[in-house]
């Protein structure tokens, strides 16, 4: 069984994988086409890549899951998927996963409060895009979102 974990920015998704990662846990690395925050390592938060690479991979049929976010594309590879135990997704990626495969996962919802989110958010001081406007297109990416199994609600899990 594959652990899924869904969240809006700054739930505690690469937190909640590392902390699964100390328990034995083999977490994904996602491909992206943004530049690397100032704390991320490639090849452990993501594999950053350009769009043209991105799109040869989704065009090759190797990409499980992907989806654009302001102009930035995410997405796991189908090897990625099959050498991992626990992956971040978020609902769009989740749309694309076929029903076989969803069956072989735990889905957990880290629904934090918006509080402690936006003083995450906040403290993180991403310069790719202002706190308000990341919670106002994860409202829209989460509205009606109902496909998992568990849900968390406790910043500290």
């Amino acid at each position: 069984m594959k652990i899924i974990l869904v969240g809006k920015a700054a739930a505690g998704k690469d937190y909640f994988r590392a902390r699964l990662a100390d328990k034995g846990f083999k977490g994904a690395v996602s491909h992206t086409t943004r530049s690397p925050r100032e704390t991320e390592t490639e090849g452990v938060d993501y594999y950053y890549t350009d769009d043209e690479t991105f799109m040869k991979i989704v065009e090759s049929g190797d990409m499980l899951e992907y989806m654009d976010f302001k102009g930035w594309k995410y997405g796991m590879t189908r090897e990625e998927y099959e050498k991992s135990d626990v992956l971040i997704m978020s609902p769009d990626g989740l749309k694309l996963l076929p029903e076989e495969i969803k069956k072989e996962c735990l889905i957990i919802y880290l629904d934090i409060n918006p509080t402690t989110r936006l003083t995450r958010l906040i403290l993180r001081d991403d310069k790719a895009y202002h706190p308000m406007s990341r919670e106002i297109e994860d409202m829209k990416q989460f509205n009606e979102f109902e496909d998992y199994d568990l849900r968390v609600t406790n910043p500290e899990f």
